[in-house]
């Protein structure tokens, strides 16, 4: 797998949809401050993602000038199912290792589901992204914009109506340009 490609894909993603679109709207500062680190692991399983996720929670400990890292899962978490139950582990691991407060973890998935809504939903496409993400966020720096903002419980709402408005057949042409662009 191409690293670099990879990347790209996440970082034009990153730019074209959540900052432009304002899905992300504490996402934009971090862009223009260079502060997204993207790291890419393939050939994974359940331990060696969790391997990753702890070495990339220690780099973030390590680098307090790096905000937050997107750790794209190029490799072995294609199905969601698989993914979630990942996210589930690391939810875990957070936990016993005493960093449930100081992170937090958002998830993005090619084919993310949301329950209770059909996998067509364009809604879903608020949480689609080019590969599985694992994206760590520093709990007190998200406290502190989700405080600034005037209307945080309303984001998720504002997404979903814009998925809508913009319509699921839009998502899945971009998300397929970026595979298609990069080959």
């Amino acid at each position: 797998m191409n690293e670099q490609l990879i990347i790209s894909q996440c970082q034009r993603w990153v730019e074209d949809i959540v900052v432009a679109l304002n899905f992300c709207p504490f996402a934009k500062k971090e862009l223009v401050n260079q502060t997204i680190r993207y790291q890419v692991g393939s050939d994974l399983d359940t331990e060696r993602a969790l391997t990753i996720l702890a070495d990339e929670l220690q780099h973030l400990q390590n680098h307090p000038e790096v905000e937050t890292t997107l750790l794209i899962l190029a490799d072995g978490f294609s199905f969601f199912d698989d993914f979630i139950q990942l996210v589930d582990l690391a939810g875990q691991w957070l936990k016993m290792n005493k960093l449930e407060g100081i992170f937090q973890i958002a998830t993005f998935h090619p084919d993310y589901c949301f329950a209770d809504v059909s996998e067509d939903d364009a809604s879903n496409y608020t949480n689609r992204a080019p590969w599985p993400i694992l994206h760590i966020l520093r709990e007190e720096s998200m406290s502190r914009a989700v405080d600034a903002h005037p209307d945080p419980e309303g984001i998720p709402e504002r997404n979903i109506a814009l998925c809508e408005q913009k319509g699921r057949q839009f998502f899945v042409d971009y998300l397929a340009s970026l595979h298609q662009k990069n080959k």
